[in-house]
């Protein structure tokens, strides 16, 4: 009910008879029967999108941030206890003191366990330092996570000494190879926990091959399925960006992740922030493929030049940067997020727009245009195909090496 008491604030706050409609619908579906008001429901995500956009585009900004946190609710980014202290979502507005107590009572518990544990420690290791105390037990936190309940032992929970440094190892040569695998950490730890697994993975010197092989099996089919989002003519910006969420694999190595905030400045929600290696933003603005209702290029003196659509995509995108870098201090400390050295990439339109212009002609007049620009560049959407499906060929000395001997070298286990 956490969900429904929340909106139900949202709609108190709804001033405009267009928002009031939108919130309507959302709740029209989350009563529409059994099982649809579940959180992560697709349908209900898309309203809830629906009727933040009405809001913003009426000025209505508290109930964007509201619908915001609803929408992250409603896909797993805020957990429920975080979620209910919010808003207060209790009848009397007080604050939950079963889980105050809960939480008191586990820090209690958590404090008096490392004291007992801290004089076992000490009364074998008398001689040890305060940074081999402290040593000591953030390794045993990091073995915590592969805690056992043994079968044979009801009742009693083993940390197994070494499991955390056996993960790394396995999270290390995950993310050794050129192709990546989605979440390392979460498949070491799914391979560390199973025994039998784990055997199977020594005594294979492939075993990395195969886990890679399914990740490339996936990115295929992923980027099969934008190629055919690419090139409907019918395809909304919209239609892009579910195809192209989840896979930022598609822009480059240099980019780790996607920010789970799109709203960072008031009044602007980018359709896709990338997060790169070193922590900097990265915007993606998207215009449509092979819809765009207007000239991708056109002629000037001889010569192919971006049209108006693409001036004014950049355009926008520039008005994002500025409110980023107005914004700068404001998105570090409630997001975590760089800006000073935030740039833009606009995707839009195709070459099969223009059959009498020649391909190479249109990427050299905007590779042209991107040589005079800073901070922002402009593809099409076939050229981040082109450059994807390259990178899901691979090339090199190294890749030549594993296909011609069906082997990737990774560093040696830890010693047990």
């Amino acid at each position: 009910m956490a969900l429904e008491w929340q909106l139900e604030k949202v709609a108190e706050e709804a001033a405009g008879q267009a928002v009031k409609d939108a919130m309507a619908a959302v709740f029209e579906h989350m009563n529409g029967g059994p099982g649809r008001g579940r959180r992560g429901g697709k349908e209900l995500v898309r309203l809830l999108e629906e009727a933040r956009g009405t809001a913003a585009g009426a000025g209505e900004w508290n109930v964007v941030r509201m619908l915001q946190d609803s929408l992250d609710y409603a896909q797993g980014l805020i957990l429920r206890p975080d979620f209910d202290e919010r808003y207060r979502l209790t009848r009397d507005g007080k604050r939950d003191r079963i889980s105050l107590d809960y939480l008191a009572k586990t820090m209690w518990v958590t404090h008096r366990w490392m004291v007992e544990e801290g004089r076992d420690y000490l009364a074998e290791h008398p001689d040890a330092g305060m940074a081999e105390f402290l040593e000591h037990f953030r390794a045993q936190g990091e073995d915590a996570l592969f805690m056992e309940a043994p079968e044979d032992r009801p009742g009693r929970w083993v940390i197994p000494r070494g499991r955390a440094e056996t993960a790394l190892w396995l999270e290390r040569i995950l993310r050794d190879g050129r192709i990546d695998i989605e979440d390392p950490a979460l498949a070491a730890r799914d391979i560390v926990t199973s025994p039998e697994t784990l055997a199977l993975l020594a005594a294979d010197d492939k075993g990395q091959l195969i886990i890679q092989a399914a990740e490339l099996r996936r990115r295929a089919t992923g980027l099969e399925e934008l190629r055919a989002v690419v090139e409907d003519p019918n395809a909304l910006e919209r239609d892009l960006q579910r195809a192209l969420e989840g896979q930022h694999w598609i822009f480059g190595g240099r980019f780790v992740g996607e920010a789970a905030q799109r709203r960072l400045v008031p009044g602007d929600e980018v359709d896709i922030p990338l997060i790169r290696g070193d922590g900097a933003l990265r915007i993606v603005e998207l215009k449509r493929a092979m819809g765009l209702r207007e000239p991708l290029v056109t002629r000037h003196r001889n010569a192919w030049v971006p049209a108006a659509q693409v001036h004014r995509a950049v355009s926008q995108a520039v008005n994002y940067l500025v409110g980023l870098d107005e914004d700068r201090s404001r998105i570090r400390d409630e997001f975590g997020i760089e800006t000073r050295r935030a740039g833009a990439l606009v995707l839009i339109g195709h070459p099969a727009l223009h059959p009498d212009v020649p391909e190479e002609e249109i990427t050299e007049a905007l590779r042209t245009f991107n040589a005079h620009m800073s901070r922002v560049e402009v593809l099409t959407y076939k050229e981040l195909l082109d450059n994807a499906r390259r990178s899901l060929g691979g090339s090199g000395e190294e890749g030549d090496e594993a296909r011609r001997t069906g082997r990737v070298p990774y560093p040696l286990p830890p010693e047990p």
